[in-house]
């Protein structure tokens, strides 16, 4: 939610602690937990988590069904609930989704009420923080993106940062500790019943269903905090800021060879002129001796992207030094990477597969174009035409395979048209 579309009050509320917390960078906050469980804020985390929109948690209640009972009750219920200390978190529904290499990302969906909370909670914590948080952090901060990330990194490897450390922290989320974390939270809250919110929320029962058989389960985790929760980024912000901090302090190995770092959540990547055992070291000794991480060695690696084929992956897209067409020289090229592309071209298959066959024409062609519409909006940043133009051939050859197999006859665009022309006039089709 854009800070604009918040109450007078509740963004005055937040001016204020973003202002206190710049001029005092030790000063810890102890009044916040009847900033919280106003009925302002609370209002406001509401519309927050509605916005988001996602599914029911373990109790089964969705937005819709509140919507329909009342929303004021059920804001009511919990500010009153907040206000007398008889709060309690319900369980977290585990769920997982499939990612890029086959496996599975487990996600934490706690209870619609849960989340309300937790949105109260981030709106007033987030101005204290974001006073803290450094310009080398990218993810999930307002008015900060992955497309300002990539841009640092090119500016990088312009000023001749091309030795690339390519960190992958292993399921960073799930393996948080606890008790570290929340020491980090406490350097700027000490308010006990914002801290007792927060650690209801880590140490919150997680629910598995049973799969193939198998009964469900409930059990607590000692250490991570569950994606999909709505403090869950901030937090994990929270705890990375004192690598970012410890990265740039003065006199590191990092500072000594002027290193750029870029982190997006629990990606990062380190840029220096030169390849050093020293930064490698410096990197793994805070991740994992000092954070208490671990780092995936098998995807980790250093790459000098000035040697031939080199490439960098990075947020969706490909950084390397290509030939210029036409031309004796090489420039530093960025464009979707080649997962993401397959990713698309696989999403774009399934969206005009058999399964669509029976939606109405002009429903399925709304949909691709909505679809393709964010696409481009994120991967059309950089040297990305040519890669743009294919996926325009590929809709146009999907569509054409749609349209054959949904008629009877043999289909063939009018004379003197094409597949791409007949269905831009036809039904609106918008090329990327």
């Amino acid at each position: 939610m854009r800070e604009a579309m918040l109450p007078p009050k509740l963004r005055d509320w937040r001016a204020k602690l973003s202002a206190k917390a710049k001029q005092q960078k030790r000063y810890r906050f102890y009044s916040l937990y009847a900033l919280v469980s106003h009925p302002v804020t609370l209002r406001a985390a509401w519309d927050k988590v509605r916005d988001n929109a996602g599914s029911p948690g373990v109790d089964g209640v969705s937005i819709e069904q509140i919507e329909r009972g009342g929303v004021e009750p059920f804001l009511k219920e919990i500010e009153e609930s907040l206000k007398q200390k008889t709060y309690r978190c319900g369980m977290v529904r585990r769920v997982y989704i499939p990612k890029t290499n086959g496996k599975l990302r487990p996600l934490g969906i706690p209870n619609v009420r849960d989340r309300v909370v937790q949105a109260a909670v981030l709106l007033i914590l987030e101005p204290i923080f974001e006073a803290d948080f450094l310009d080398c952090s990218f993810g999930f901060r307002p008015g900060r993106s992955a497309h300002d990330a990539l841009e640092t990194i090119r500016e990088a490897l312009r000023t001749g940062r091309t030795t690339v450390y390519d960190a992958d922290m292993e399921g960073y989320f799930d393996s948080i500790p606890h008790e570290k974390l929340m020491a980090c939270v406490r350097m700027r809250v000490v308010d006990g019943s914002v801290l007792g919110l927060i650690r209801q929320w880590l140490q919150a029962p997680v629910f598995e269903p049973g799969t193939g058989g198998n009964p469900p389960t409930v059990q607590r985790n000692d250490s991570g905090t569950p994606q999909g929760g709505v403090i869950s980024p901030l937090l994990a912000n929270i705890y990375l800021h004192w690598f970012d901090e410890v990265f740039h302090r003065a006199g590191s190995a990092a500072q000594k060879l002027g290193a750029v770092l870029v982190r997006f959540a629990d990606d990062f990547v380190v840029l220096t002129r030169q390849k050093s055992a020293e930064m490698s070291k410096f990197i793994e000794e805070k991740i994992e001796d000092w954070l208490g991480l671990k780092i995936n060695r098998e995807k980790t690696r250093v790459v000098n992207l000035r040697e031939e084929g080199a490439k960098l992956d990075f947020l969706g897209y490909s950084f390397a030094m290509d030939w210029v067409r036409y031309a004796n020289y090489r420039q530093w090229k960025m464009c979707p990477s080649r997962k993401s592309i397959l990713r698309e071209r696989e999403r774009l298959r399934e969206m005009t597969g058999p399964r669509h066959y029976a939606t109405p024409l002009p429903e399925l062609i709304a949909n691709l174009n909505a679809h393709l519409r964010g696409w481009a909006n994120y991967y059309s940043q950089g040297d990305a035409r040519r890669l743009l133009t294919g996926i325009n051939a590929y809709v146009s050859l999907r569509l054409y395979c749609h349209l054959q197999r949904r008629s009877q006859r043999p289909w063939r665009p009018p004379k003197g048209s094409s597949v791409w022309k007949y269905l831009i006039a036809r039904y609106g089709l918008n090329p990327l």
